[in-house]
């Protein structure tokens, strides 16, 4: 492992990730043998970059203390993790979360206060609390790291953004940034002139019925292309989905950020919606790669009758498996005269051959539309039944 420091990742070289995100809320199951296996069971699907997510905790979203809780992965789980993920090969994004306690209908996107005293205390424990793992990330040499996930009002505080939160990091981690916007907030961030990337959580709704078509879902992505479109050459970054994931459960389509819990289960609608995510962005210039939400530490976990959102012993995961090994080609539009002059180009030079061996293989905001998945697994999904 790269000693403190000692990441040697350029973070002008924009990496094609072909990802998935790990979840666990439980302390040590990160470092369990059913997580290890899980990880290879990865590795064989052809998933290449890894999100390990890392959730804290507030009580209520005015709250000001954020907090470690038994649904904590310990820092020892999290580095045990992030070596598993690259003795596999993978890539990996560290990717802290903030989860409310409360069961109020708020959630991490409606974090924030009446009074700039309460902002400056709460980005103060919000600081510590991302250093920390800037830090792991970059003893562990992880490539990415992910600055905030769905913090839609405190990403309107955009002075304690780039004043407090984003040096503090830099100083410490040397791979490359990204942030975990929501669908709906994407495009109101005011600080991505300081990331390598523009991270979406792209939870956009594809249709209005529960029986949708594969044509009913590629069109259904074509107002939210148009979109995404205009905003990227707006910014000029590449784009990657933090996350994206469907249920298996009829509302997969309508409301993705919904758990699947009423209704038969749909493994086959689930399938349909990754097809269309790829259809309609593997060869965009821009879009440099997905994490599906979520991969589980049981490697049992999914099968016919699951409503979730893992893809696991499911259609959607011959529909990953499919794609990730399809060819990719170079993305290295964003590489300005600058960083070629500034950048490591010896180090570029390896990590593109590697690519191409790894390609051959006050405010109010609704709580509807972020963090109603994170909120409702609290025990750790290791039941094949669920």
């Amino acid at each position: 492992m790269p000693a403190k420091g000692m990441n040697t990742v350029p973070n002008q070289y924009p990496l094609f990730q072909k990802g998935m995100t790990y979840v666990t809320w439980s302390k040590d199951s990160f470092m369990s043998a059913a997580s290890d296996e899980s990880i290879k069971a990865m590795a064989d699907a052809g998933i290449t970059s890894v999100s390990i997510v890392v959730t804290w905790y507030q009580q209520e979203y005015n709250s000001i203390e954020i907090e470690r809780t038994e649904r904590t992965p310990s820092d020892a789980s999290v580095k045990h993790v992030i070596r598993e993920a690259r003795q596999h090969g993978m890539s990996v994004m560290l990717k802290p979360h903030i989860d409310l306690i409360s069961g109020d209908g708020n959630n991490r996107s409606d974090i924030g206060f009446n009074s700039e005293e309460k902002w400056e205390e709460w980005f103060s424990n919000y600081q510590k609390f991302v250093v920390r793992y800037a830090n792991i990330a970059n003893d562990e040499g992880a490539e990415f790291f992910c600055v905030g996930t769905e913090l839609t009002f405190a990403t309107t505080k955009t002075s304690y953004w780039k004043d407090k939160i984003l040096p503090k990091i830099k100083k410490v981690f040397r791979g490359q940034l990204v942030y975990a916007a929501n669908w709906d907030e994407y495009s109101n961030v005011e600080f991505w002139d300081e990331l390598d990337y523009v991270g979406i959580d792209a939870y956009f709704p594809l249709a209005n019925k529960s029986d949708p078509s594969e044509e009913d879902l590629r069109q259904g992505w074509e107002k939210w292309l148009g979109e995404i479109e205009t905003f990227q050459r707006k910014v000029n970054k590449p784009i990657v989905f933090t996350e994206c994931g469907y249920t298996s459960s009829g509302t997969a389509a309508t409301k993705p950020w919904e758990d699947g819990t009423v209704g038969a289960p749909n493994t086959e609608l689930q399938a349909k919606c990754y097809k269309a995510l790829f259809e309609t962005f593997w060869d965009k210039p821009w879009f440099l790669g997905v994490y599906w939400w979520n991969w589980n530490t049981y490697p049992g976990s999914g099968g016919p009758k699951n409503k979730g959102y893992t893809p696991q012993n499911k259609p959607a995961l011959e529909c990953i498996t499919e794609w990730y090994n399809k060819l990719t080609r170079e993305k290295l539009t964003f590489i300005t005269e600058k960083d070629k002059i500034l950048g490591d180009t010896e180090v570029a030079e390896r990590l593109k051959i590697k690519a191409s061996k790894q390609d051959a293989s006050g405010m109010k905001f609704s709580g509807e539309l972020a963090g109603k998945k994170d909120r409702a697994p609290y025990k750790e999904h290791n039941d094949p039944r669920l």
